[in-house]
């Protein structure tokens, strides 16, 4: 028995409904969830915004700690360092300072010998701090002409109020009462050709180191009634005695 073949129509017929069955399934996939559907492209999470507007870009040129710190700014204007409070000037670093004081000597003055007009038979020292430091001359100049073995006295009416204090590159000075006398008279006459002097310290008649003062090339001429003014801040007072 032969088999006829199947018609066009009949082809088609079958062709339609496989494709119908084929949607029908397609369509029960995606209502039960388990089937793959087509999101889009996936989103990045986005920031939330910071309070008050800002849109969240970071401005700070780096990072900001505590105030003490300061290693940072929220400016980013610079790194914010505070700067370090300087010490007060204190003990040798404040010329001014009780601490930073010397006593005057020969390590740390000029001295200057020079004869004047008036008073006669005067002469005047200076002295001058060529240190550093503010340096403070007590009492009286030791002086000592020639190879004398004693000190010359002092005029007790010329005592300042205060112990003359010198800052550096300041002079003070001081009256040498050279023959005569207060009565016009004296003994022991002589010409002398050197002249050092040896200064005083706070609490000793030791005050270091002294100093040479040139005298003129002639010298000059002392007797016993030698006396010596106590340093003064002014040159008038070391001449009125």
């Amino acid at each position: 028995m032969s088999i006829a073949a199947p018609t066009r129509s009949r082809v088609r017929l079958l062709t339609a409904a496989a494709t119908v069955a084929l949607a029908a399934l397609s369509l029960t996939a995606c209502n039960n969830g388990d089937g793959v559907r087509d999101e889009g492209a996936s989103q990045q999470p986005s920031k939330s915004a910071p309070a008050g507007g800002d849109s969240g870009k970071d401005t700070s040129a780096g990072s900001t700690t505590d105030d003490k710190t300061g290693t940072g700014t929220s400016t980013g204007t610079g790194t914010g360092t505070k700067p370090k409070p300087q010490p007060a000037a204190t003990g040798k670093n404040n010329p001014t300072s009780s601490t930073a004081r010397v006593t005057c000597n020969g390590s740390t003055v000029k001295v200057t010998a020079q004869s004047v007009a008036r008073p006669v038979n005067h002469m005047l020292l200076t002295v001058t701090n060529t240190g550093s430091k503010r340096c403070d001359l007590y009492g009286y100049p030791a002086v000592r002409f020639g190879e004398a073995q004693s000190v010359p006295p002092v005029i007790d009416d010329s005592q300042p109020q205060a112990v003359v204090s010198l800052p550096p590159g300041q002079s003070a000075y001081a009256g040498v009462a050279l023959s005569g006398g207060d009565d016009g008279g004296g003994s022991n006459g002589r010409t002398e050709k050197t002249l050092e002097v040896f200064f005083q310290g706070r609490n000793t008649n030791d005050g270091g180191p002294g100093a040479k003062a040139p005298l003129p090339a002639k010298g000059v001429y002392i007797d016993d009634s030698l006396k010596v003014t106590y340093w003064q801040q002014a040159m008038s007072d070391a001449l009125a005695w």
